[in-house]
C-alpha cells in the first residue's frame, strides 16, 4: 500500500474541506482559532466511530451501562474533583512576539518563534467560565465541563441502584467537554471544544490492578478492530513526573501521527480519589455494600478515556493514501467499511435506457441499512475517484447488461476489483462487509 508523501497534515486539512469532512468553523468570518465544523462526509465518520465505540462498551457488554450527564453541573464538583485548584498549565508570554506557549512544550529558555525572551511562568486555569442566571457574579460562576467523567461519578449510586449491577461494573458515556487550551493545533488534535467517550468502570479494591491490565489490553485490541495499523499503536507509561495526582498508574495508548507519537486514548489507575472526594463535599454516602461478602467501601476505578476527534483524525491519517495508476496519482482513504461514512455509491452508467430509474430503485432499497450516495453525472472513472476520497468501500454500477439479466457490477474501493452479482443479491452481498 503506498502511502502519502510530503506534507500529510496539509493534505487531510485540504481534502476535509473539499470532499465536506471538516470545516474551520465560522470560516466566512475569519474562522475562530481550534473549532472545527463536521461536514456531510465528516458528520457520518464521527457517528459510525462514537456507534462502534458505543457497541463495544456497552451492548456487547453485560457490565457496563450508559448515561448522558448535563454539561453544566454544580460549582462544587469542580471543587470536589481538584480542577478549580489543579486544572492548570504552566504558561509564559514572548515579550517581543506576544505570543503564548505551555511551558512543558518548550525546549530552551527562549521564543521558539522569534528568539525573544520570555516572561516568567504563571499558572492558567483551563476550565471556560460563565455564569448562571440574570446576574453575572462570583455567587452565580459556573463552568463548562474540561471532562464528562465527573458526571459518572456524581451518578454512581443512582445508575448503580437503578440498573441493579454490582460491582465489577462500568458507566460509559460520550459527550462534550471544553477546555481552554493554551496552544491548541495540529488540526482537530487539540481543540478548545472537543468530544470525549469515557468509561469509568468500579471494581473493589485490591481487584485494581488485574482490572487494570485486562482494560489496557481490551483497548488497544479496539483500535485493531478499529482497522488502525497496529505497528503504528504503543503504549506510554506514565513516569512519577507524569502521574496524575489522583492516579496510581497510568498509560496512553500513543499513535504515530505525522507531528510524532501523541496521545490518542488514557487508561488510568484512579484508585477512590473521585469517590472519596464527592463523598468529602457532598456529605453523601457513596460506598458500595457487596451483599455476598458483606463488605462496604468506595470502588476503585479504572478509567478509559478516549477523544472522538483526535480518534477520527487518527482514522484519516492511517488510512490516507496515494497510488500511482497509469502516471496518475488515485487519493483513497481507506477506512474500516464498518465505519466508512458512505457505505455504498450507486453510478447508472448513462441517463438514459431506464438505468437511472433501476439505479434509485437499488438506492431506495439499500438506503434501509446504509448510507448511499447516488450519482449519475460526470465520466464512471471521476465518480469513482470522488467516492475513493472520501473511503467509500463499494462502488455498485448499473449498465446495459443490468436491463436484461438484472445483474450489476460492484466495485471494490481498496484493490478496485469488480464482480457481477445479481441486484437482488446486494444486501446479502453488503450484511456482513458493512454492519457494524
Amino acid at each position: 500500500m503506498a502511502k502519502s508523501g510530503g506534507n500529510l497534515m496539509d493534505k487531510l486539512v485540504s481534502l476535509s474541506k473539499r470532499r465536506g469532512i471538516i470545516f474551520q468553523s465560522s470560516e466566512i468570518y475569519g474562522g475562530i482559532n481550534s473549532c472545527w465544523d463536521y461536514g456531510p462526509v465528516g458528520v457520518e465518520l464521527k457517528r459510525n466511530i462514537k456507534e462502534f465505540w458505543w457497541r463495544s462498551m456497552v451492548y456487547w457488554r453485560t457490565d457496563i451501562v450508559g448515561i448522558d450527564a448535563s454539561i453544566i453541573m454544580h460549582p462544587a464538583v469542580w471543587k470536589a474533583s481538584g480542577h478549580i485548584e489543579s486544572f492548570t498549565d504552566p504558561m509564559v508570554d514572548c515579550k517581543k512576539c506576544r505570543r503564548r506557549f505551555r511551558v512543558d512544550e518548550l525546549k530552551g529558555d527562549h521564543c521558539p518563534v522569534c528568539g525573544g525572551d520570555l516572561t516568567e511562568a504563571r499558572q492558567f486555569n483551563l476550565m471556560f467560565k460563565t455564569f448562571m442566571g440574570p446576574v453575572e457574579d462570583e455567587t452565580n460562576m459556573i463552568f463548562l465541563r474540561p471532562e464528562t467523567a465527573q458526571g459518572i461519578y456524581v451518578n454512581f449510586l443512582n445508575v448503580q441502584k437503578s440498573s441493579r449491577k454490582k460491582i465489577p461494573f462500568g458507566i460509559a458515556q460520550i459527550g462534550k467537554a471544553f477546555r481552554n487550551e493554551i496552544t491548541p493545533g495540529n488540526f482537530i488534535f487539540r481543540t478548545r471544544e472537543f468530544e470525549q467517550m469515557e468509561m469509568q468502570y468500579f471494581v473493589k479494591p485490591g481487584t485494581d490492578e488485574a482490572f487494570f491490565e485486562k482494560w489496557k489490553a481490551a483497548r488497544m485490541e479496539w483500535y485493531g478492530e478499529l482497522g488502525i495499523r497496529p505497528e503504528k499503536l504503543r503504549f506510554h507509561p506514565h513516569g512519577p513526573d507524569e502521574l496524575a495526582h489522583y492516579a496510581k498508574a497510568a498509560f496512553d495508548i500513543e499513535y504515530e501521527f505525522p507531528f510524532g507519537w501523541k496521545e490518542l486514548e488514557g487508561i488510568h489507575n484512579r484508585t477512590d480519589f473521585d469517590l472519596s472526594r464527592h463523598q468529602q463535599f457532598s456529605g453523601k454516602d457513596l460506598t458500595y455494600f457487596d451483599d455476598q461478602t458483606r463488605e462496604r467501601y468506595i470502588p476503585y476505578v479504572i478509567e478509559t478515556s478516549a477523544g472522538v476527534d483526535r480518534t477520527l483524525l487518527t482514522v484519516l491519517a492511517d488510512a490516507y493514501c496515494e497510488e500511482e495508476i497509469n502516471e496518475d496519482i488515485r487519493v483513497v482513504l481507506k477506512i474500516n467499511p464498518k465505519i466508512a461514512p458512505i457505505k455504498v455509491a450507486v453510478f447508472p452508467l448513462m441517463k438514459k435506457d431506464g438505468m437511472p430509474e433501476v439505479a434509485e430503485k437499488i438506492v431506495a432499497d439499500l438506503r434501509k441499512r446504509y448510507t448511499v450516495f447516488y450519482d449519475l453525472s460526470g465520466a464512471i472513472g471521476r465518480r469513482y475517484r470522488r467516492q475513493d476520497e472520501i473511503g467509500t468501500p463499494f462502488a455498485v454500477t448499473i449498465d446495459s447488461q443490468t436491463l436484461t439479466d438484472q445483474t450489476v457490477t460492484v466495485r471494490d474501493r481498496d484493490t478496485m476489483a469488480q464482480e457481477r452479482i445479481a441486484s437482488a443479491q446486494l444486501q446479502n452481498f453488503f450484511s456482513d462487509k458493512l454492519t457494524i
